[in-house]
């Protein structure tokens, strides 16, 4: 089948809202996968300045990634903060501010309170599913807040397991379903500053207005006052629009929304605007000076957040819930609970007051992040699965390196998403960006495990005559059936070294990252003085050892596969890992130990050999792991 033409859903773009998206595409070849076509604006980014890593910049030709290895995935649940705003659970620590809920008589309020403790554990998983579409994945003993009390997930009606549990029918207690936040985009931008400068003759701004005003001011998006409305508004425009006009004369008192003192032109544009998102709204009949009136926002609680995150306002104290009584949202019924077969992290928190608001639904310290069916690339990429391919990229590259303040400095490529996956031998992506890089005269470096490196093996070599290249190639381990469960989407550790041995050959200088070490399945001494003899037969000019780095969403989904496909080994990571991102130092220090006499066995360090030290700008993201890497080549 052809793959020009294949449009994902039935000719739909899938994603009409991704800034650039030319087209979505689905292929018989990727089963499971859609390709998000897309112009990009930029593509040669600047690595924060506070950053530990080697390099300054990168060029990430791709957003996600085809291999699907187990530690490379991520995901978001958004929980209530005290601010009004959300945050994904992942992203907690303790001592923040979220809402929680407080009995006062016979009913429950919105109160603020602290997170006390954070961590994650992996219990067998259960989907519930509301009338809303909301899906809460939790475990059995897991327990939400319904109009007849909290209830746990799972139970029975007699025997050992009694206890109130979840039954198709039961109406939880919340909010409803969050809204995404808007896109901080030059269109919402815009937006903002006509509703804050639109001339009504509002109040003085606020200082988190000034304070955002300024930002939006400083920050390079030609963006100027006065700002000229659109003929043809956009729907991140409006937003900003309606976050601006509340920020200056909205306001939310006695649980009323109101946009007031709105002149008929910008009466109009926030009536159209609620109206295209479909909020409950009418215009008040009171008198005001200059014929200006007044709009309410109806629908309750529920609608008054949706707006909130909808349109994103800057002042945060008019958009506070405290002490609103609770009420069950009539969209909140529960329509099927499942066993989804299988153990998944979840995440626990303590609060002060024993609950939290997860996705619009109260929670008893205890909730699942929304893992696989909460993604999309809003919110935290699919990662496995929703690529987006910059199909302009090398033209885009081919323009930012002849700035005249480009300085030539060194660029690293595999940094965040490898560049030579498995649709990099469709798109043919690497050729133009590596003829910009060595036209402009600009060192690079490439990280891979993806071997459609091979095809562009002469050109890399004909480039390094004029501008210094290094080659990273990674591989973890040797045992291809461990490969095929963790990488499914790579090719085998075979392919790999032949892919050094082929990159040493053309002239090339090629190491190779042994990475990630995983604790209890390879890192026994046999197993990489194996690895590590086979690395030095195909020529590799360096080598690294990394243990395994398990970052937010990377280690939950990593404790997934871990009990799905190891449950024995679980005990053996929370001692190493605990709910931290690195190896415990007794760990590192164990292996680097293990390994020093093996690199030098093989060639790689030794009295008469420079410790081997890694590319500049080939090693992975991670500040962590740079620390790692040298502190075990200092121990050898």
């Amino acid at each position: 089948m052809r793959w020009d033409g294949q449009l994902a859903a039935g000719g739909d773009q899938v994603l009409p809202g991704l800034p650039g998206l030319v087209r979505s595409v689905r292929t018989p070849e990727f089963a499971g996968m859609v390709f998000h076509e897309v112009l990009a604006k930029s593509v040669l980014n600047k690595v924060a300045g506070a950053s530990a890593l080697p390099f300054g910049w990168t060029v990430n030709p791709y957003r996600g990634c085809s291999h699907a290895c187990s530690y490379c995935l991520h995901g978001d649940t958004p929980i209530l903060m005290a601010d009004g705003t959300t945050k994904p659970i992942s992203a907690l620590k303790v001592g923040d501010r979220v809402y929680g809920t407080e009995r006062r008589g016979s009913y429950r309020h919105y109160v603020t309170t602290e997170v006390r403790d954070h961590w994650s554990t992996v219990k067998p998983a259960y989907r519930v599913t509301l009338d809303d579409g909301t899906v809460l994945i939790a475990s059995g003993d897991h327990r939400f807040l319904t109009e007849r009390g909290w209830k746990h997930v799972t139970g029975t009606v007699a025997g050992p397991d009694r206890r109130p549990h979840l039954t198709v029918g039961n109406k939880l207690m919340g909010t409803g379903r969050f809204a995404a936040p808007p896109k901080d985009t030059a269109d919402y931008r815009r937006g903002y500053l006509c509703g804050v400068a639109r001339g009504d003759g509002g109040a003085e701004p606020d200082e988190q207005v000034q304070a955002r005003v300024s930002a939006y001011l400083l920050d390079d998006l030609g963006l100027s006052l006065p700002v000229t409305w659109p003929d043809t508004p956009t729907d991140e425009w409006r937003k900003g629009l309606l976050a601006g006009v509340f920020d200056t004369d909205g306001g939310y008192s006695h649980r009323i929304v109101r946009f007031s003192n709105l002149s008929a032109h910008t009466a109009s544009a926030v009536l159209e605007a609620l109206a295209r998102f479909g909020f409950q709204h009418a215009v008040e009949e009171r008198r005001a000076p200059g014929g200006r009136c007044c709009v309410r926002v109806d629908g309750g609680l529920a609608e008054h957040l949706r707006l909130f995150h909808t349109i994103g306002p800057a002042v945060t104290a008019k958009r506070t819930i405290t002490d609103a009584a609770i009420k069950s949202a009539a969209r909140l019924g529960v329509r099927e609970i499942q066993a989804l077969g299988l153990s998944l992290p979840l995440f626990d928190i303590t609060t002060g007051t024993g609950d939290f608001i997860a996705n619009g639904v109260v929670s008893h310290n205890c909730f699942a992040r929304q893992t696989h069916t909460y993604l999309d690339l809003d919110a935290g990429h699919d990662f496995d699965s929703q690529i987006v391919v910059k199909v302009n990229a090398a033209e885009v590259l081919s323009k930012q390196l002849r700035a005249r303040t480009w300085a030539r400095e060194h660029v690293a490529m595999g940094t965040n998403t490898d560049p030579y996956q498995r649709a990099e031998g469709r798109y043919e992506l690497m050729p133009g960006i590596i003829r910009a890089l060595a036209d402009s005269g600009t060192p690079f470096s490439i990280l891979t495990k993806g071997t459609v490196l091979f095809r562009d093996l002469p050109l890399l070599a004909s480039v390094s005559k004029d501008v210094s290249v290094g080659l990273a190639v990674s591989i973890a381990l040797l045992d291809r059936d461990v490969q095929r469960r963790l990488e499914p989407g790579t090719a085998s550790p075979q392919a790999r070294l032949e892919l050094v041995r082929r990159a040493r050959e053309a002239g090339l200088p090629c190491a190779v990252m042994v990475a990630p070490v995983l604790p209890g399945l390879t890192d026994t001494a046999a197993q990489l003085d194996e690895l590590l003899g086979q690395i030095a037969d195909v020529g590799a000019t360096g080598v690294t050892v990394l243990p395994l780095h398990l970052r937010r969403g990377a280690r939950e989904w990593f404790a997934a596969w871990l009990a799905r496909e190891h449950p024995a080994l679980v005990p053996l990571y929370r001692r190493i890992y605990g709910t931290g991102t690195n190896a415990d130092i007794r760990y590192r220090r164990a292996l680097g130990t293990r390994v020093g006499p093996l690199l030098r066995k093989h060639g790689f360090a030794g009295p008469d050999i420079p410790e081997p030290r890694w590319p500049r700008g080939s090693l992975p993201t991670g500040a962590p792991d740079v620390a790692i890497a040298q502190e075990q080549l200092t121990l050898l």
